[in-house]
C-alpha cells in the first residue's frame, strides 16, 4: 500500500509498504488530518517511528463483524491489551501494553489502510461529512474535560490557545459555562470564535490575572503554561491537554504557592463527539484548512506547521 512514514529521523514517502497484519477490522483510509501532536512526533516527542495520523475517516474492507463491512467509521486510537487490571476496568486508554494508533507501537493513517479491533470503530452517521468526521478524535478529547471536572455554570473560564483544539474545548465548555475567553495569538483563528459569541483576547492584561476558576492549556508550548498560571485564581483548576516534545523545566511554584489542582486531560469517548457533529451543536466547519494528496504530505506538513493555518487534512 501507498503509505507515508517516519524513520525516526524524517518522513518518507513508500509506495510498497507492508499492509496491515490481519486479525482486525482493515479500513480504506478516506481522509486523515494532521495534528498538533503529529507535528511533535516530528520533533522527537514519543521517540515514534512507522505511519503517522490518528485523526481519520475511512470505509471498513473487512472484518470478523460483517455489520461494519462497507460503512464509513472512525477509530478510537488506543487499543488496550484487554487482560490487564486497567482494561478490566474499562480503561483501555491507560493500558500499560495499549498500542496507539500512529503515536505508539501501532502504524496510523497516513496510509491507503489502516488497522483497529472492531471495538474501537465508530460508525458515523451520513449527515456527518469526511471533513467533520476527522475532527471527531480531537473532539472527543475537548469534551473528555466534562468527564473530568464537574462544571459550575457560574464559573469564569478560560482557554489559552487558538488552535483546533482549543477552538473546540470553547465550543464544548460554552455549552455548560457561559462565561467562557479564549486567550491567542493569531487574530484570524480568533476571529472563527466570535460568530460563537465567544470573546477573546490577545495578550493578558493586569485585569485578567487570578481571576479564572478554570483555565484549560491548549497551546502546545512551554509558554501557555506560565500564561495559564497567570489567569488561574488561588485554589483555581488547571486542564492540561499540551503534549510537548521540549524538554525544558516548567516552573510548578506557583501551583503550591496558590494551590492549584492540576488535572492532565487526553483521550475522550467519541459517542459524545460524534452526536454533537450530528446534532450541529458544534460547528468544525470554520476550521478546515486544505487538503493535500498523500504523496504531497511534505508540503502538507509545511503548511500544516504555520501558526496562522488550521486543519490540513491528507487524502491517499
Amino acid at each position: 500500500m501507498h503509505a507515508a512514514f517516519f524513520d525516526g529521523n524524517q518522513m518518507n514517502y513508500d509506495e510498497n509498504y507492508p499492509d496491515p497484519k490481519p486479525g482486525e477490522s482493515l479500513v480504506r483510509v478516506s481522509l486523515a488530518g494532521i495534528c498538533g501532536t503529529d507535528l511533535e512526533i516530528l520533533d522527537g516527542y514519543m521517540t515514534y517511528n512507522g505511519i503517522l495520523g490518528h485523526e481519520f475517516v475511512g470505509v471498513v474492507e473487512k472484518s470478523q463483524n460483517q455489520d461494519l463491512i462497507g460503512k464509513r467509521v472512525v477509530g478510537e486510537i488506543n487499543a488496550g491489551c484487554n487482560n490487564c487490571d486497567s482494561c478490566k476496568k474499562g480503561m483501555q486508554r491507560h493500558c500499560p501494553n495499549r498500542t496507539v494508533l500512529g503515536i505508539l507501537k501501532r502504524d496510523g493513517a497516513f496510509a491507503q489502510f489502516l488497522s483497529l479491533p472492531e471495538e474501537n470503530l465508530h460508525v458515523i452517521p451520513e449527515s456527518v461529512t469526511d471533513e467533520q468526521a476527522v475532527f471527531v478524535e480531537p473532539l472527543a478529547a475537548a469534551f473528555e474535560i466534562k468527564e473530568q471536572v464537574t462544571l459550575e455554570k457560574d464559573w469564569k473560564v478560560a482557554v489559552v490557545g487558538d488552535g483546533r483544539l482549543a477552538q473546540m474545548i470553547c465550543q464544548v465548555l460554552k455549552l455548560s459555562c457561559p462565561d467562557v475567553t479564549c486567550f491567542g495569538r493569531h487574530q484570524n483563528k480568533l476571529a472563527n470564535l466570535e460568530k460563537f459569541g465567544i470573546p477573546t483576547k490577545i495578550g493578558i492584561a493586569s485585569s485578567d490575572e487570578q481571576t479564572y476558576d478554570l483555565v484549560v492549556e491548549a497551546t502546545g508550548s512551554n509558554s501557555g503554561f506560565a500564561d495559564t498560571m497567570k489567569l488561574v485564581r488561588p485554589r483555581g483548576t488547571v486542564i492540561l491537554k499540551s503534549t510537548i516534545a521540549s524538554r525544558e523545566n516548567l516552573d510548578l511554584t506557583p501551583t503550591v504557592v496558590n494551590e492549584i489542582t492540576l488535572v492532565g486531560s487526553r483521550c475522550g469517548l467519541f459517542k459524545p463527539a460524534i452526536d454533537a457533529l450530528a446534532t450541529r451543536i458544534i460547528s468544525v466547519d470554520s476550521m478546515i484548512d486544505s487538503t493535500f494528496p498523500l504523496e504531497k504530505f511534505s508540503d502538507a506538513i509545511e503548511h500544516a506547521k504555520k501558526p496562522e493555518t488550521l486543519k490540513v487534512f491528507l487524502k491517499p
